[in-house]
């Protein structure tokens, strides 16, 4: 029997009804939405039988790519796949078009620069490029840093529901790093309903004593986008007030990321 999802970007090809491809097609269920799945509700989505379904979760949570829930009844991604999707990012064939981009905004504000994505409760570096100034922080590609404390990270979360954050933040407690990090999840939602409606998030030393950093998301049409890019400076150089002016350098490069993206999906046909 085929795993046929509601969703119909993610029904099986025909004839490609094998035991590996089901397992890659249970996952696709559980990617395509931020929905909580247990073996019952999944049973139901695919219409295999209970057992088959229970032995294709157990292989996928001994594989790494599926984890349980801190209630042992739902499921969500593991570390493993997990990483396998930052790994995509970072080293797909757009790559270098995206760096391109990255690397003409640092030459454009004279700071370091970098493109962020979520990953869990963290966000991921997957590109950065260094401002040529003595004084900087390194923070090279697959760094990450929590989300409640990172301006990327709260642009992120200002795009999810209430109930989606909450979720999220249920099994990350905000830790405290610098006597600014809002470790308050009321302070939190108020910043993120900020964020929300200014279109950017700046991290003003609420991870690293002395860093400044703003960031916008890269947009994607019809759908979430689990990109961003940011502008880092030490605050000596940079603050608040002056990063605001870098929003239009900001917006122009997510622009063009977002337009590398939409060429990505589009595929070779519809380029042709």
């Amino acid at each position: 029997m085929k795993i046929v999802p509601s969703t119909p970007a993610i029904v099986a090809e025909p004839g490609g009804d094998t035991p590996a491809l089901r397992l890659f097609a249970l996952l696709e269920v559980l990617a395509a939405s931020d929905q909580r799945h247990s073996l019952q509700s999944l049973v139901e989505e695919t219409g295999l039988p209970k057992p088959t379904v229970h032995r294709m979760l157990q292989q996928l949570e001994s594989a790494g790519l599926l984890q349980r829930e801190g209630d042992g009844r739902h499921y969500g991604t593991g570390t493993r796949l997990r990483q396998l999707a930052e790994n995509l990012l970072r080293n797909d064939s757009h790559h270098g078009a995206r760096h391109a981009v990255l690397r003409r905004l640092v030459e454009e504000v004279g700071e370091s620069c970098n493109i962020t994505a979520l990953s869990g409760s963290e966000v991921v570096y997957l590109d950065r490029v260094e401002t040529a100034a003595p004084l900087r922080f390194y923070l090279r590609a697959g760094s990450r840093v929590p989300a409640h404390c990172s301006a990327s990270g709260k642009v992120m979360l200002a795009q999810m529901s209430p109930a989606q954050r909450r979720r999220l933040l249920a099994h990350a407690p905000l830790e405290r790093y610098t006597a600014k990090t809002i470790t308050d999840l009321a302070l939190l939602e108020r910043e993120i309903a900020r964020v929300r409606k200014q279109g950017y998030a700046v991290d003003d030393e609420e991870f690293l004593p002395g860093l400044l950093c703003i960031a916008v998301r890269v947009p994607r049409e019809g759908a979430l986008s689990n990109l961003c890019i940011a502008i880092q400076a030490p605050s000596m150089r940079l603050d608040a007030e002056r990063a605001r002016q870098w929003l239009p350098a900001l917006q122009r490069a997510a622009l063009a990321l977002s337009r590398i993206d939409a060429d990505t999906t589009a595929g070779p046909r519809a380029r042709a």
